[in-house]
């Protein structure tokens, strides 16, 4: 196993106080979040000048299979959508990344790959990183990686600030790493349907994948009591109500205001969801104090054309957190990159336009890898991650220019950054002891 990596426990005196004039993060007055979906950071940076990419992986980019032993040939990459081996692609891929621009252009969708809690602890393989393909329906499609050089966020990479040391903070998917972004916590569910609930070795193995762990908790894809698909009327199937502390709380305590804006919520809310509104992906939707009608939901969760109408009113709040609707979000299977990609420069150019860009960090990070292989080993912070890598970049006046930050990160790292600007409470030890991103501004 790896040795674990201490996060900073204390970078400041005092992580109550507000940010002092020689802290850079007092220049900073707004600071937005934007979480796209489902891309390890070599299956985008890989080949990015200078970062901790593809020319490093060594022996974690040969995945070995079943028998333990290295694959001869790659598994043929499989497709979600046709369920089978996608033809697109070779049967004897070498061993090893390779480029699916060759096979299918950046701009076209790929299969979708399994990407769940249990599962991604066997393919990091005790940092090995390994087992990516034997441990996927994808096969060898976590293998590849685009070159994404022509991209908008290659180009603000380039321009500002590149992370390459940005891992998700949960084992598994988009669900449990979510749960992490608002709360540096996995949500309760302590008493699931038995059908529900995962059965694990004595040794923590697998023996059967389930959306809750035999402890309690949730950690595959699971809608929330208050905000979920119409078709779901069963209430013991969904995630009940969350009462722990979240980062709105501690926002909320200091009088700083906020928002969670989201592709496609005034529909979903409204019971008409877009086929391409992904429900586990609206984390605060699972906390009581954020119920439908609450004043809390009625002020801080919104919908995409809220933010466009803030942008463009310079109304933002000083915390904002932006998720973009399935289409848009990159996730490999339903999106792709070229799409998720324009969008990103759409809304960042708003942003870039408005007058809060002044004094506004925004960050850019995927909410995890989708099962994409990736060759750096995660440090190990506790038995919920972090996950593997993934891509972040940051955007800014005070952003250090051309930079890569090898910093250290997880989603907790978010919160702090938050936290140490505006003088809050940690929500819990994970995000307390968690790098806040200081070191990308100038």
């Amino acid at each position: 196993m790896l040795k674990p990596i201490a996060f900073a426990a204390a970078l400041l005196a005092s992580v109550s106080a507000f940010a002092q004039p020689a802290d850079p993060l007092a220049k900073i007055g707004h600071i937005v979040v934007i979480f796209d979906e489902n891309r390890s950071f070599d299956s985008m940076f890989g080949k990015f000048p200078g970062a901790d990419g593809l020319a490093n992986a060594g022996d974690r980019a040969t995945q070995i299979g079943p028998d333990g032993k290295p694959y001869k040939t790659l598994p043929q990459p499989y497709d979600s959508h046709i369920k089978a081996a996608d033809p697109r692609f070779p049967t004897n891929l070498p061993n090893k990344p390779f480029d699916m621009a060759r096979y299918v252009p950046i701009g076209n969708k790929t299969g979708d790959m399994i990407h769940a809690f249990y599962h991604e602890q066997m393919q990091i393989d005790g940092g090995r990183m390994d087992r990516f393909a034997s441990v996927s329906n994808g096969a060898g499609l976590v293998m590849g990686y685009y070159d994404t050089s022509k991209t908008f966020l290659w180009k603000m990479a380039r321009q500002y600030a590149l992370g390459d040391a940005m891992f998700h903070s949960a084992f598994g998917g988009s669900f449990l790493n979510h749960a992490f972004l608002a709360c540096s916590c996995a949500f309760r569910w302590p008493d699931a349907p038995p059908a529900l609930v995962a059965k694990v070795a004595a040794d923590g193995t697998m023996i059967q994948n389930g959306q809750v762990t035999p402890d309690g908790y949730a950690v595959n894809t699971s809608q929330s009591v208050f905000l979920h698909d119409p078709k779901l009327l069963d209430p013991a199937k969904l995630v009940p109500a969350q009462t722990m502390p979240h980062i709105g709380d501690r926002l909320d305590a200091k009088g700083v205001d906020w928002a969670w804006y989201a592709g496609g919520y005034d529909d979903a809310q409204a019971g008409h969801p877009s086929e391409d509104f992904q429900f586990h992906h609206q984390p605060f939707a699972y906390f009581q104090n954020m119920a439908p009608g609450t004043p809390g939901q009625k002020a801080h969760l919104k919908d995409y054309n809220d933010l466009v109408k803030d942008i463009r009113a310079n109304t933002l709040p000083p915390v904002v957190f932006y998720k973009p609707i399935g289409e848009n979000n990159e996730h490999p299977g339903y999106a792709e990159i070229a799409t998720g990609d324009k969008h990103l420069a759409d809304v960042v150019g708003m942003l870039m336009k408005s007058p809060a860009y002044k004094d506004m960090l925004i960050v850019i990070t995927f909410d995890e890898n989708g099962g994409s292989w990736d060759h750096a080993a995660p440090p190990r912070r506790d038995k919920w991650g972090p996950g593997t890598r993934v891509p972040l970049v940051a955007i800014g006046p005070t952003v250090k220019n051309g930079y890569i930050d090898h910093t250290p990160y997880d989603f907790g790292s978010i919160l702090k950054t938050i936290e140490a600007r505006f003088g809050l409470d940690a929500v819990n030890e994970i995000d307390g002891n968690a790098y806040p991103m200081r070191a990308l501004l100038k």
